[in-house]
C-alpha cells in the first residue's frame, strides 16, 4: 500500500467548540499551508524548522477565514513519517468548513478512517498492535481501560511478542539449516535449549490469553443484571448503586416493564447494571413482554443480583433458596450474588439465618444505602486485577486473542514433534505457522484486507 498524496482531516470532533484542529499529512502538507497560510512575521512556513508553531491567518485569495497557529512537524519525526501540518483555527464549524474546502482546492484529499494512523504504521511509527491500542486509547472510558490503552501504545504487549518471535526464528533458521543437510544426520539446533523456549513460549502464550477474560471486561465492562420478583426493590437498588434517581420507584408491583441500563465505575473498572422487570407470572402482555427480556438479560449479563423479597420469619428464606437453586441450574455459568434487602425490617433470628444458610449473601438496605459498599466490593471481587495492578501485559483485543490461540495451537504441536523426535522438516511447517500468528499481531505479516477492517473502525482525523 503506498500512500504518496497528502491527506486532510478535522482531528478534533465535530461541532462547534473553542478551538478545532485541522491536520494535513503528506509530501505537499508543508506546501498546501504555505499556500494558504499569511504569517503575522511574514514567515514562509516552507523554510522553517520542524516541531515549530506559526501565528498567522488562513486567506482564501484576498478573504481572511481566520487567525491561526501552524504546527510544523517535518517526517521522518512526525506522528505519520511524513510532513504534517496541523492548523489550529477557532471553532466555528463554518470556519473548519472553509479551511478544509479550501486545502482540498489546494491539492489535498480528504483523509479515510484511521488513514492516519495507518500512515504511522506503514511508515514503521508504530507496530499493528500499537496502533490499534491508539483507536481503545481514544475509545477508553475508566482508568482500566485507558491503563492497558496506555501500556500497550507504549509497546508492551507487541515487545513481548517479538521477543518470543525473535528467539523462535533464531531457532527456525537452524532447524531449516538441518534440512539442507538431511543426508550428513547432523543437528545445528541444540534440542535441549530448544525445548526450554517451546516451554516458555507455551507458558506464555497460555497467560496471554487467560488474560483477555480480564481484559476483555475492562474494556467493555462487566453486565451485571439485578433479577427478582416484582416489588422486592431492584429499581431502588439500581439508584443506590448509581448514586442518582435512575429508576421509577413505585409500591405497585410491576412498575419496571423493560430493562433500564446505566454504568458505574468501581475503582477503575466498568460496570454496566441493568435493571429488569421482576419475575411473576402474569396476564399483563406488557409486563410478560418484559418479564421475557428479563430472561434474555440474564442470558447476556455475566454476574446476575438476584434480590430476595422481604423476610419477617426464618421459615420464608426456604422460598429464596428454591429460586436461587432454579437460577443456579438454570444458568450454570453466572456469578450469582444472593442480595436480602430491607435490613432495617429483619429480626435478628432472620438475619443470622440468611448468614448461616447462604455463604456469599449480602444484606443490605437499599433505601437508606447501608450495605452498598460491601456490593461494591464484592463485584470488584470477581474481577482479578492483580495483573493490572502489576503492571503486567493484558490482551484486550480479540483479534490478538485469536492469534495467540493459534500461535498457542502450532507451539504444543512443536512440543508434541520435540518430545516424539519428528523430523526436522515437519516441525519446521509448524515453526512457520506460529510465527505467521506471531506476525500477523505486530504487523510483520498483514494484507490490505486485514489493514481495511483493523483502520475501518478509527474516526476520521486519527
Amino acid at each position: 500500500m503506498i500512500h504518496q498524496d497528502t491527506i486532510v482531516a478535522l482531528a478534533t470532533p465535530p461541532g462547534a467548540g473553542a478551538i478545532a484542529v485541522i491536520r494535513l499529512s503528506g509530501p505537499k502538507a508543508i506546501e498546501i499551508a504555505a499556500e494558504v497560510f499569511s504569517s503575522v512575521h511574514a514567515k514562509d512556513l516552507k523554510k522553517q524548522k520542524s516541531h515549530t508553531l506559526h501565528l498567522g491567518h488562513i486567506v482564501d485569495q484576498n478573504k481572511t477565514l481566520d487567525q491561526v497557529l501552524a504546527s510544523i512537524f517535518k517526517g521522518p519525526h512526525s506522528y505519520t513519517g511524513q510532513d504534517s501540518v496541523e492548523i489550529s483555527c477557532h471553532g466555528s464549524t463554518y470556519i473548519q468548513q472553509q479551511i478544509i474546502q479550501l486545502l482540498l482546492r489546494k491539492g489535498a484529499r480528504m483523509a479515510e478512517a484511521g488513514e492516519f494512523t495507518l500512515r504511522a504504521f506503514l511508515n514503521g511509527k508504530l507496530d499493528l498492535s500499537q496502533a490499534e491500542a491508539v483507536a481503545d486509547l481514544i475509545a477508553s472510558d475508566n482508568e482500566a481501560a485507558h491503563q492497558i490503552a496506555m501500556q500497550q501504545m507504549r509497546g508492551g504487549f507487541s515487545n513481548e511478542i517479538a521477543q518470543l518471535r525473535t528467539e523462535l526464528l533464531n531457532f527456525a533458521s537452524l532447524i531449516e539449516l538441518e534440512l539442507d543437510f538431511a543426508e550428513e544426520d547432523v543437528e545445528f539446533a541444540d534440542r535441549t535449549a530448544f525445548t526450554e523456549l517451546i516451554e516458555r513460549i507455551d507458558n506464555v502464550l497460555k497467560r496471554l490469553i487467560d488474560s483477555f477474560a480480564v481484559g476483555n471486561v475492562i474494556k467493555n465492562g462487566i453486565p451485571v443484571a439485578i433479577v427478582g420478583e416484582p416489588n422486592v426493590g431492584k429499581s431502588t437498588l439500581l439508584n443506590a448503586l448509581l448514586n442518582e434517581e435512575r429508576a421509577i420507584v413505585s409500591d405497585i408491583a410491576g412498575t419496571t416493564r423493560d430493562s433500564i441500563e446505566d454504568q458505574l465505575v468501581i475503582e477503575g473498572i466498568a460496570f454496566r447494571f441493568i435493571d429488569t422487570a421482576g419475575i411473576r407470572d402474569t396476564e399483563d402482555i406488557v409486563e410478560s413482554i418484559g418479564i421475557k427480556k428479563t430472561f434474555e438479560k440474564i442470558e447476556q449479563a455475566q454476574v446476575v443480583l438476584y434480590l430476595s423479597p422481604q423476610l419477617t420469619q426464618v421459615d420464608e428464606l426456604k422460598n429464596t433458596l428454591i429460586e436461587l437453586e432454579k437460577i443456579k441450574n438454570q444458568y450454570p455459568q453466572k456469578l450469582l450474588l444472593p442480595i436480602f434487602n430491607k435490613r432495617d425490617l429483619m429480626s435478628p433470628e432472620v438475619i443470622q439465618a440468611i448468614k448461616h444458610q447462604i455463604e456469599n449473601a449480602l444484606i443490605i438496605s437499599a433505601k437508606s444505602g447501608q450495605g452498598i459498599e460491601e456490593v461494591n466490593q464484592q463485584l470488584l471481587s470477581l474481577v482479578n486485577t492483580g495483573a493490572l495492578r502489576n503492571n503486567q501485559t493484558i490482551v484486550t483485543n480479540a483479534r490478538h486473542y485469536d492469534a495467540l490461540i493459534k500461535a498457542l495451537e502450532e507451539i504444543q504441536k512443536v512440543k508434541h514433534g520435540l518430545q516424539t523426535q519428528l523430523s526436522s522438516d515437519l516441525m519446521a511447517i509448524d515453526i512457520r505457522e506460529a510465527l505467521y500468528h506471531f506476525g500477523l499481531i505486530t504487523g510483520q505479516v498483514s494484507n490490505d484486507e486485514l489493514l481495511g477492517n483493523i483502520f475501518a473502525n478509527f474516526c476520521i482525523g486519527k
